[in-house]
């Protein structure tokens, strides 16, 4: 739901949007993947962590990630999965100032439903919902013709597992934008009604991030 929500959405503001899955498949703006492809240290840590399924720890993804932003002080931008814990927040608060941390809160059989119709595109990240933003062929990504196919991780008897132990990891890091005065939590079912509210927060934060050159995440 996030990802549909903001990459659909985010290109009426001309503000680069960046999701940890798409850094790290090297298809976005904010691309390390010249490093993942160098000896860069913390490149080659990633590519380990990546080829055996793994989350990329803290420490490596802060390393990846920040180097990158920093070069971007003309843009403002978007942040999708990053921040994910504790630590990668202090990181990334040594290094930027934000303006707005976005937290959506979803019913859990909301998600349940989300999930089952989701299916992606692995090579580019891109994501389909059979619902309401299908592939032009079911199955197919619209862009390469690749199959489409759904996550393991994306099941229903997966997802109980993955919000406890992601619950436990972002209440830290909700925390800590809530205490900065910069955290907004939006709470509904649907997209078409969470996004005129995220719509009407951007439009007032986003003149003042252009000329900053500062910088939003969403969890």
């Amino acid at each position: 739901m996030k990802a549909l929500l903001l990459h659909s959405n985010m290109t009426r503001f001309r503000t680069p949007y960046c999701t940890t899955r798409t850094i790290l498949k090297g298809n976005s703006i904010c691309n390390v993947q010249q490093w993942l492809h160098k000896e860069h240290e913390a490149g080659v840590q990633a590519k380990t962590y990546i080829k055996k399924g793994l989350l990329v720890p803290d420490h490596v993804m802060t390393r990846l990630l920040l180097p990158r932003l920093e070069e971007m002080t003309k843009y403002s931008w978007l942040l999708d999965g990053f921040p994910r814990t504790l630590a990668q927040a202090k990181a990334l608060n040594s290094a930027c100032d934000l303006d707005v941390a976005i937290n959506l809160n979803i019913p859990l059989e909301t998600l349940k439903e989300r999930l089952r119709h989701r299916w992606i595109h692995p090579p580019s990240g891109r994501v389909y919902n059979m619902c309401f933003n299908p592939p032009r062929v079911q199955g197919i990504d619209d862009i390469t013709g690749d199959p489409l196919i759904q996550q393991e991780d994306d099941r229903p008897e997966a997802l109980v597992a993955r919000l406890r132990h992601y619950k436990d990891v972002a209440k830290p890091v909700t925390d800590f934008y809530k205490a900065k005065g910069i955290l907004y939590t939006f709470s509904d079912t649907e997209t078409d009604r969470i996004w005129p509210n995220i719509s009407t927060l951007l439009n007032t934060k986003i003149p003042t991030i252009q000329s900053d050159a500062r910088c939003a995440s969403t969890h």
